[in-house]
């Protein structure tokens, strides 16, 4: 499958519920219509960590992709994310000041204990209809 090229890509852990809550953030801050939306455990999910070969156990939560641009992983895709909102939300940028390994030290520990912190869905979120063509 191809993404579409002028979308945002957002891969994510589709069992997690902090991730399924973070994706729900973002659909209703989403007022350019800029993401999509895809599980990393789906077959779309797969092939993207497959053809650009990342390790999953490496990356198991949040993938940002800007086709023709980049992917972008942890608290960067987080950050980007973010800052695409706009408005005061352009302030993240800051964070970006901060060391991308002192950022993901802590985004990685909140990613760790996201499961017993938050807990997990035994299936992938499935989307309403009204959402059905944010997701891949």
């Amino acid at each position: 499958m191809e993404f579409p090229e002028n979308k945002k890509i957002v891969l994510f852990d589709g069992v997690c519920n902090l991730c399924n809550s973070s994706v729900l953030f973002i659909l209703r801050r989403d007022r350019k219509d800029q993401f999509r939306f895809a599980a990393l455990q789906s077959e779309i999910g797969e092939q993207f960590l497959n053809e650009r070969r990342i390790n999953s156990a490496e990356t198991d939560s949040i993938i940002l992709y800007e086709p023709k641009v980049a992917y972008y992983t942890r608290s960067t895709a987080a950050l980007k994310i973010g800052k695409s909102f706009g408005g005061l939300w352009s302030l993240l940028a800051i964070l970006e000041w901060i060391p991308r390994p002192i950022r993901d030290f802590f985004y990685n520990l909140i990613a760790k204990n996201r499961y017993r912190w938050f807990g997990r869905k035994e299936h992938c979120m499935i989307p309403t209809p009204e959402l059905q063509s944010k997701f891949l």
